[in-house]
């Protein structure tokens, strides 16, 4: 359904014909952390998220996984990682 209260007019998953059905009863504006994220919209009321309809939350605990402005760590350390026991077994068999 589309929003009628802080984003009129745009698709919300959270939208009925009672009303917004999020926790407060309407989105949540925009944090710093998210300035420069392609997800940003503006909208007449302010700024909001075009994925998630409070983004302090995503940011509380670590980095938006919806954030398309930051960088995520590679992981290539991770993957070098083997099992000591499985490499001592290799070096047994001549591998």
């Amino acid at each position: 359904m589309h929003c009628v209260t802080v984003k009129a007019g745009m698709d919300c998953a959270f939208m009925t014909k009672s009303g917004c059905g999020f926790n407060g009863g309407s989105c949540h504006q925009v944090i710093e952390q998210c300035d420069g994220c392609q997800r940003v919209m503006e909208t007449p009321t302010g700024r909001y998220c075009s994925s998630f309809p409070n983004p302090s939350a995503k940011w509380r605990t670590s980095q938006c996984n919806f954030a398309t402005h930051v960088k995520l760590e590679s992981s290539s350390q991770q993957l070098a990682k083997i099992n000591p026991l499985k490499a001592s077994k290799r070096n047994t068999k001549g591998k």
